[in-house]
């Protein structure tokens, strides 16, 4: 992030444990928080999966007794939170862990926050309104996605105002971060799918966004290289631990991009999908990227030039412009591969778009994201590219 004087600022985890097996590391580094009883937040499905299992006992293990809160939703919302923090308390305990999802993930750094700050929860809605302090904090994705376990962003919607709410903070880093791709392998291909060009829109939209700085950008680019090579493989073999640790690494350093860069017009998009719709936040994500890329592409051409060069596009010889048509082209067949559906497909026709997507478009604007935009779109633009994507 750029400071009001020009100063860079970057933010990570104090700890991020990677690699196959590395959950095995989880309750001594939650332990060394000084937790000894965590509440781990987590998605009913996880249970069955046995990835609960495992998560509490290695933390059983070191010594961290263990509470189960898995009554969340798949679109996290404050009553969620709420509901989680009730436990919390009860329980007695003196740290989160979040294991699964975006949805569990953004749910555990909200309890964090709730365990030691009053509510309601908008009190901190937009960039640095949580004070100093929260509960100790770990994270835990079992998809190869979202980012959050390294991200300073929660996503959650208020019940009391029906409205999709964007948090951001430093307060809300996790501690301790999980990158262990053994959790997902038995992800099935559309998660894989959703998850994986998400991840990939993170690691595109911070490398062309307005605030992106030098570290940045190298990571976005380096985890466009892992996505680009791996997603296709993941999702066809969801077994292959080579391809699924690749896309774990991708999710995570995408994360760490876009983090300390910011997202741009996709997620500004992206995120009405969910408030009207109920469209997962990977999953919007994934339908608008190819649509807002072309759309971009006028004004981000050299950048976009050395994306398809970290897709492993051949360009040489090529002008910077037919370059990043390649980018673009190589993003829409990935897309296809995968089998990323059009909004038709989601239940969202023209019958149910046309009367809310005016407010749709100005919703995008609301939320910030869309003035990163490398091409600053209007109103009327945003309308069309949700057209587009039917």
């Amino acid at each position: 992030m750029t400071s009001a004087n020009g100063g860079r600022e970057f933010r990570l985890p104090g700890l991020i444990l990677t690699g196959p097996g590395c959950l095995g590391q989880t309750g001594a580094a939650t332990a060394e928080l000084g937790v000894n009883h965590a509440l781990v937040v987590t998605a009913t499905p996880l249970r069955e999966s046995g990835a609960v299992d495992e998560a509490t006992a290695v933390l059983n293990a070191a010594g961290v007794a263990t509470t189960i809160f898995d009554e969340i939703n798949a679109e996290p919302t404050t009553d969620d939170v709420e509901a989680a923090v009730a436990t919390y308390e009860a329980a007695g305990a003196n740290g989160v862990v979040g294991l699964g999802g975006g949805s569990a993930l953004d749910t555990a750094k909200a309890v964090a926050v709730r365990a030691v700050h009053p509510g309601p929860l908008s009190l901190y809605q937009g960039q640095d309104q949580i004070p100093p302090g929260r509960a100790p904090l770990v994270a835990i994705p079992t998809t190869a996605g979202t980012g959050s376990e390294v991200t300073r962003f929660t996503i959650l919607t208020d019940r009391a105002r029906d409205v999709k709410m964007l948090i951001g903070s430093a307060t809300v880093i996790p501690d301790v971060a999980v990158a262990d791709p053994n959790l997902t392998l038995t992800a099935p291909p559309p998660v894989t799918a959703s998850a994986g060009i998400d991840a990939l829109t993170h690691a595109i939209e911070s490398y062309i966004s307005r605030r992106a700085q030098p570290l940045s950008s190298s990571l976005a680019l380096s985890a466009i290289s892992m996505i680009g090579a791996n997603l296709r493989q993941a999702w066809a073999n969801g077994q292959d631990l080579a391809a699924r640790r690749a896309m774990m690494d991708g999710a995570l350093v995408a994360g760490m991009s876009f983090t300390n860069a910011s997202v741009a017009l996709v997620h500004g998009m992206a995120r009405p999908l969910g408030a009207y719709f109920g469209v997962p936040h990977g999953l919007s994500n994934a339908v608008l990227l190819p649509h807002v890329m072309a759309y971009t592409a006028p004004e981000a051409t050299g950048q976009y030039a050395e994306i398809a060069r970290a897709l492993g596009e051949e360009v040489a010889g090529l002008s910077t412009a037919a370059a990043a048509g390649r980018a673009i082209a190589a993003v829409q067949s990935l897309c296809s591969d995968v089998e990323v559906p059009g909004l038709t497909a989601l239940g969202i026709g023209r019958d149910q778009l046309m009367p809310v997507v005016a407010a749709m478009a100005n919703d995008a604007l609301d939320s910030g994201s869309p003035a990163n935009n490398p091409r600053v779109p209007e109103a009327s633009e945003i309308v069309a590219l949700y057209e587009q994507a039917l």
